[in-house]
């Protein structure tokens, strides 16, 4: 078979493998909530590098704890230990009411992560016969692109030609607990949700799905793991998208923002009864919790713990919706809000999202497309109510053609 490659953009960067589709920028610079590409042009950004951005590009205070540390030592290993390990790990589960972490790198590593705690926790704590664990997932999820995660993706994007896929998944619609109900078997070992599907457009589910979700976990003896790698970490006005229904996981798997948007961090954060099922030689990573890793997570728990960005996600959102609702029927069909999150679809008759999303990069504003018709907005929680206004009235300017 002839792979299709596209002439635009390997002409562009011949020496990059050709697996994502950029927009027509080339950023040289950033602070805050922009970005200046190498001609000096100037962009507001309303992605944040799909919310691993959350404090704004080069927020001073990571940049003094990166830059401090770096001055020290960046990495060890995990074969030996680094002083700065253990205070973050005691940090994170603090803000998180859990006993301990395992700390990763990605957030498809965090992911992974999750997937092999919660078979090992269902073999040695739960009973559940050597090779039957089966974990619980939604369709129209995203979280991640390994092998195991694409095996249990309804995305055939995704998928196809990568197979074969990694077997003990069972997909159930989002939104539906009962469903979930349902599909729950003796060998079920966890149901892997996201509280709110960010690739799949920013949905939100019912009022009620996830504190069902967790009724249904503790009625069955199965773990609940909730992938706020996207929507945790200050996104959706609340430290974490399961706090708006006050329900508290098992396993959270955070990543993105947790390094402050200047080096990949991600967690898997748990109780020692369910993390505690993993023993040394069976999981690991050596740049996972390297010291330099853990001086920036230290940080982004110091700036989360005083709910300053929580309460700015909270009003900044509410402002963002009294802009965006206008435009439902005037070139928009929809649009969800959680926090300072937004899924915006875009009436076909207009055009594409991608189309949408090329428009406004000529007016300087960036978003990015997902599944056809919806951008995402999604920008550093440090923007301005009146650079929302502006990107809003460009986006406005756009669908009016």
């Amino acid at each position: 078979m002839t792979a299709v490659v596209s002439e635009t953009t390997t002409a562009v960067e011949p020496h990059v493998a050709n697996n994502y589709s950029p927009l027509a920028i080339s950023i040289a610079s950033a602070e805050g909530a922009w970005v200046t590409d190498a001609d000096g042009k100037r962009y507001l950004d309303l992605l944040a590098a799909y919310s691993a951005v959350n404090f704004g590009h080069r927020h001073p205070a990571l940049v003094a704890a990166l830059t401090e540390q770096l001055g020290r030592v960046a990495l060890v290993s995990r074969a030996f230990r680094s002083d700065r390990l253990e205070p973050f790990a005691a940090a994170l589960a603090d803000l998180c009411g859990k006993d301990m972490l395992l700390p990763m790198n990605t957030g498809a590593e965090a992911v992974e992560t999750g997937i092999k705690v919660a078979r090992a926790w269902g073999y040695r704590v739960k009973g559940i016969a050597a090779g039957k664990a089966r974990i619980i997932v939604a369709a129209g999820n995203f979280h991640g692109r390994t092998t195991t995660i694409v095996s249990f993706s309804d995305d055939e994007q995704a998928r196809a030609d990568f197979g074969p896929y990694t077997p003990g998944f069972d997909i159930v619609p989002y939104g539906d607990a009962e469903a979930i109900a349902a599909a729950v078997t003796d060998d079920t070992a966890a149901v892997l949700i996201e509280p709110i599907q960010g690739e799949g457009g920013v949905i939100i589910p019912p009022e009620g799905y996830l504190r069902r979700i967790r009724e249904i976990c503790d009625e069955r003896n199965v773990l609940f793991i909730a992938d706020e790698i996207q929507s945790g970490l200050g996104r959706v006005g609340e430290t974490f998208a399961c706090d708006r229904e006050g329900v508290v996981p098992d396993l959270y798997l955070l990543g993105k923002a947790l390094g402050g948007g200047l080096l990949p961090v991600s967690a898997v954060v748990g109780n020692r009864d369910v993390l505690g099922v993993i023993h040394p030689g069976e999981h690991g990573s050596t740049f996972g919790g390297n010291p330099l890793a853990a001086a920036v997570g230290t940080q982004v728990v110091e700036m989360l713990a005083s709910g300053e960005f929580q309460e700015r996600a909270r009003a900044l959102g509410a402002h963002l919706a009294g802009r965006l609702e206008p435009l439902i029927g005037q070139g928009v069909t929809a649009v969800r809000i959680a926090g300072l999150w937004a899924g915006v679809d875009i009436d076909p008759a207009i055009g594409t999202g991608r189309e949408i999303a090329e428009k406004l990069l000529d007016r300087g504003v960036l978003v990015k497309d997902t599944h056809g018709q919806t951008i995402r907005i999604a920008p550093p929680l440090v923007i301005r109510a009146t650079e929302l206004d502006w990107a809003v009235e460009q986006l406005r300017l756009v669908l009016e053609g």
